[in-house]
């Protein structure tokens, strides 16, 4: 058995070092003491981080870009299919057929949402995220602040260049601003709240695969079970579901609807703004509670 080392005060190098809290005491002899200041870590100090995260892993790359190219790719070939073909719209809006990517996009962004931070959890990394900044408020703040603006910024470019395409291409009625703002800003935001939904989620379940088959689940469990409702006391739940899916939700941004009925303008922005609110307060409130 050997002793082990002791620090050598006479050794080259080593010096006494304020510590660093600022406070005038010295280091013990013959340790170092960094001459770096240590501070707490701020809000912004977790957005930089989280920032870093999320354009550095591939699953920002994957999702996002299979989103691009299938909100630009099916809207664009929808326009171009209905330009060359010649077809009569009748009262159709121009800029409707920009959903269909849309929808579809979701998908990507609701699985991006959960990656977000379950991703952390299946690695452990969130064990050094809540070292490095033990305020669980502020990581779950700063995961969602920056994923709502990247989705939010992404969401909204691709469907504005979908939206001006289809109206130079189609040559029909000019579309009203309020159609322009519901089309792509309405759209940005709408998507982005969906995704800010899956991210609640994810930190409710703490699981990948779990969270994002709840929320595809979310998107078409309510068409499909109001498809198969035939019975007349079945009537108005069926109603409710048809009316307050996600698709009928999104359709709305479009002056158009998957049923026929359902909600209309802006209704839908506020729907999904106050279920997503919820959730991030359970997700809030669940996060505080559990050990990781």
């Amino acid at each position: 058995m050997t002793t082990p080392p002791t620090p050598n005060p006479q050794a080259p190098g080593l010096q006494h070092a304020p510590l660093p809290h600022g406070n005038g005491q010295q280091a013990p002899v013959g340790y170092y003491a960094s001459p770096i200041p240590l501070r707490p870590a701020t809000l912004t100090d977790a957005i930089a981080s989280e920032w870093t995260k999320i354009r550095s892993v591939r699953s920002t790359v994957w999702t996002l870009g299979v989103m691009l190219i299938v909100v630009l790719g099916l809207g664009l070939l929808i326009a171009a299919m209905i330009t060359l073909t010649d077809s009569d719209l009748g009262d159709v809006p121009e800029l409707s057929f920009g959903f269909f990517g849309v929808l579809l996009g979701s998908i990507c962004v609701i699985t991006l949402g959960v990656l977000t931070i379950t991703s952390e959890y299946g690695t452990g990394l969130i064990r050094t995220t809540l070292t490095a900044c033990p305020s669980r408020t502020r990581v779950l703040t700063a995961k969602a602040a920056v994923f709502f603006v990247l989705t939010f910024a992404v969401t909204t470019v691709s469907a504005t260049v979908v939206a001006v395409v289809q109206a130079s291409l189609l040559h029909g009625k000019e579309p009203r601003m309020d159609d322009w703002l519901r089309a792509t800003l309405g759209v940005g935001l709408y998507v982005a709240l969906l995704g800010l939904l899956s991210l609640a989620v994810g930190a409710l379940v703490r699981h990948s695969a779990g969270a994002v088959t709840i929320m595809i689940g979310v998107v078409l469990l309510p068409l499909v079970l109001g498809i198969f409702m035939f019975s007349r006391s079945l009537a108005g739940l069926r109603e409710a579901f048809f009316m307050y899916s996600i698709p009928s939700q999104l359709s709305a941004f479009y002056n158009t609807s998957v049923t026929g009925f359902g909600p209309s303008g802006w209704d839908s922005l506020w729907i999904m703004l106050g279920v997503t609110a919820v959730a991030m307060g359970a997700a809030y409130a669940v996060l505080e509670r559990r050990d990781v």
